[in-house]
Parts: structure tokens; sequence; C-alpha cells
């Protein structure tokens, strides 16, 4: 079974968002195993200048990198990254599960993530060109690695 961690920077406060990532993560139990390493944010004062939003940035990728299993394929969510259709999406998943085992999701702080945490993925995937809340992300991320699972299964889901 393949196995998905989702490391993320920040705590999910809101029982809307938990009760859909709960909701997701059962979903999901019948076709991979799920865990979230949650990692504690840095406080962001309200005066940030650019060294200090690098500073915060290299702390909590330094917190990323630390908890990133070695034997992944690490996929980085960035603006940046390449844009998927959802069954382009699970294509891209089976192909990268014929060859690894274990996946690993990044959703980084509120600032986003530095060079050297997207120099070590294999994959950046953009959701979209907008800007979200990362705690959002998570359910959009669940969401979508779901619909692929259901894709690759060819079980019906709402299109």
């Amino acid at each position: 079974m393949l196995n998905i961690h989702i490391v993320c920077v920040g705590k999910i406060k809101e029982n809307y968002l938990k009760d859909a990532i709960d909701e997701y993560s059962k979903r999901l139990s019948r076709y991979c195993k799920l865990d979230f390493i949650e990692l504690p944010d840095e406080k962001i004062p309200d005066k940030l200048n650019p060294s200090l939003e690098l500073e915060i940035k290299e702390k909590e990728a330094n917190k990323i990198l630390s908890h990133l299993p070695k034997d992944s394929f690490k996929i980085a969510l960035d603006l940046k990254g390449k844009e998927f259709s959802s069954e382009d999406f699970s294509k891209k998943l089976d192909e990268i599960s014929m060859e690894n085992s274990h996946i690993s999701f990044i959703i980084g702080g509120s600032l986003g993530v530095t060079k050297e945490v997207l120099d070590n993925c294999n994959l950046k995937v953009c959701f979209s060109k907008m800007t979200f809340p990362h705690q959002l992300i998570r359910v959009f991320l669940l969401e979508q690695i779901f619909r692929a699972f259901k894709i690759s299964h060819g079980e019906t889901y709402h299109r």
C-alpha cells in the first residue's frame, strides 16, 4: 500500500477544516496509508522586512527538511509549480507510485518555502495561480489525492 506523508507548517484551528481533513483522511484509508507531520509555524511580526521574512522561512525550512522521509518522492505545493488537470494528476501519482512506495507532499507556511526546500523536491505542483490560506490547501490536496485514486481505480466521482 502506498504511504503518503503530508508535511505541513502550522496548525489547523478551524473545526470545519478539521472535519473536512478527517473526512478525506477516512476516505483515503482504503487507498493508502496517510499521515500528517504538522510542524509549528514561526510567529510573523506585524512589521516584516525581507531579512526577517527570509529568517522565518529558513527556520520553517529546517523543520520541513528534517521531517522528510529520505526514501520518499517529494512534491512541494508551490505557486510556480506545474499545473495538472485532475486526470493528469491521477496519472502522475500512478507513475510515481510505480517506482516509489512513499510520497511526501510539502505545504509551507504562510510565507511559502525556501529555494532549498524546493530544490530537495522531485516535483513542484501548483493547484491555482490564486493565493489560498495554507490550511485550506490541505483540504484541496486531500480532495485531489482522493479524486486521483478514484480516477485510477475507474470509480465514479463527480466531475
